[in-house]
């Protein structure tokens, strides 16, 4: 497991990555065959469409408010709360806010 950018493991998620206007910055904190831990920060009315992963994702709203939609049921979130999004299920991540949020994806080393 290496953290990636910084020689600490203690951060303020949300002091750690910006917003950039009309856009979606990440940031990898960790990369490892287990998983990854990464940061995100959408700018209001940015999104990522419909799509998949083949592993388990746990989606935490660090700041400000999103629509998350799996397999067609909306979801809203705001800061602070979390949400799964189980492998090889449909979803997509809406800002309705500018927001961040941490997603960890757990690999499953079958």
């Amino acid at each position: 497991m290496s953290l990636l950018g910084t020689d600490t493991a203690v951060f303020s998620p949300a002091e750690r990555i910006s917003y950039a206007e009309n856009g979606i910055i990440n940031d990898q904190i960790i990369k490892s065959s287990s998983g990854n831990v990464t940061l995100f920060a959408f700018d209001e009315g940015q999104e990522l469409k419909e799509h998949t992963a083949p592993f388990d994702v746990v989606l935490h709203v660090v700041e400000g408010q999103a629509q998350i939609t799996i397999e067609g049921n909306l979801h809203s979130l705001t800061t602070g709360q979390m949400i799964i999004l189980p492998a090889n299920i449909s979803h997509a991540v809406a800002a309705t806010t500018a927001f961040k949020m941490l997603l960890i994806m757990i690999k499953d080393k079958k």
